[in-house]
């Protein structure tokens, strides 16, 4: 009988006993070794525990200067990370970017904005109740993707701003053990366009070479005009797919899960999160400084994962109406909204270097 590697855990299997090891990284335990977690007696609490003394709460959080990258984690032995939980003032959230390298890579396969990642990519938190990611008040963000690697694990925070980030937390939690061939890297890919070129889709992902599968779709969507903005397609182009998709989707809500342009109650639209799907996030204007609506979506492809053998092109339309579906004269309007979205995929290595992380100027939410 095969040993149960502790991979691939669902309510199924989690009764089945396994000699893979759990780690977990944090503050407290920055190597994630056994044994030796609490052990600080300096760190960013240290003045408050000076009556209780070592393993009393002295190093929960760490400092993040500007302009500065800090590594988080470093694993040495194969294993998976399976829980990241992080927080710190969602207002920095588009200037601290993530990356993740796996077994020593030079280019990362994950590279994304910290808010962006965790489906709160409007710097604004909101909860997200999915089964890959969980956002719980206030800004607490959890991760529960299941991450793999043969040799080595890295993740890296980078601080774009020039201000010094005093309360940074995170905890990594990692299994140690042995990962089976025909197991998959997970990557990450941030893009925006702001604002969409005229009559031009937004590219979710382009570029993807290799064996894969597509896992899941996030965007951050700020519509810059009145009326309804979702009747765009989303098409995946696959395995040299040129002018035409093997998948189109038929409108923006719909792919989200959703019908009929989210409105419930009547005239509102209406916030959801479900374990596979959802639009948690609607930002409405004030009539003062915040002008536009603005949306957050998800779209997990956990059962229906997007297979590709050689690679992969993820777009999505922007479309509203000039004049409203159902009249005689009913016409499309191509939209020029702010759009930014993150793509989550599982694929064989190496994988395709990503195109440039833009500047912090072009990464905020203004």
């Amino acid at each position: 009988m095969t040993q149960f590697n502790g991979l691939n855990l669902n309510l199924g299997n989690l009764s089945q006993l396994s000699h893979a090891k759990t780690r977990s990284i944090s503050a407290e335990n920055f190597n994630g070794e056994k044994g030796k977690g609490g052990m600080a007696t300096v760190g960013t609490l240290a003045h408050a525990a000076r009556d209780l003394g070592q393993g009393w709460k002295i190093s929960p959080c760490i400092t993040l200067e500007p302009n500065s990258t800090v590594a988080l984690a470093e694993i040495n032995e194969p294993g998976a990370i399976q829980h990241i939980w992080m927080t710190t003032g969602f207002k920095e959230w588009r200037r601290l970017i993530l990356r993740f390298y796996w077994d020593d890579e030079q280019s990362p396969s994950i590279e994304v904005p910290m808010g962006d990642f965790f489906c709160n990519g409007w710097c604004s938190p909101c909860m997200v109740n999915s089964l890959a990611i969980a956002a719980n008040p206030v800004g607490g963000l959890n991760c529960y993707w299941e991450m793999p690697f043969r040799k080595s694990a890295k993740i890296t925070i980078e601080n774009l701003s020039e201000e010094k980030i005093e309360g940074f937390f995170y905890q990594i939690t990692y299994t140690l053990t042995a990962v089976p061939e025909d197991v998959g890297y997970f990557h990450a890919q941030w893009r925006r366009n702001n604002p969409l070129p005229y009559k031009e889709d937004h590219a979710i992902v382009d570029g993807i070479k290799g064996q894969g599968h597509f896992v899941g779709t996030y965007m951050a969507w700020g519509v810059n005009n009145n009326g309804w903005w979702g009747e765009g397609e989303i098409k995946f182009f696959m395995d040299g797919d040129k002018k035409f998709p093997t998948i189109c989707g038929t409108g923006t809500e719909d792919y989200f899960g959703g019908a009929w342009g989210f409105v419930f109650p009547e005239g509102q639209y209406g916030a959801f999160s479900t374990a596979y799907s959802g639009m948690p996030q609607v930002i409405r204007p004030d009539g003062f400084t915040s002008a536009n609506t603005r949306f957050g979506l998800y779209r997990w492809h956990i059962m229906d994962p997007i297979r590709f053998e050689q690679d992969l092109r993820v777009t999505m339309q922007a479309l509203g109406w000039r004049t409203p579906m159902g009249k005689q004269h009913a016409r499309f309007l191509p939209l020029q909204d702010d759009i930014a979205s993150v793509a989550f995929w599982y694929q064989a290595e190496p994988h395709a270097k990503f195109p440039q992380l833009p500047d912090r100027d072009y990464l905020e939410v203004i």
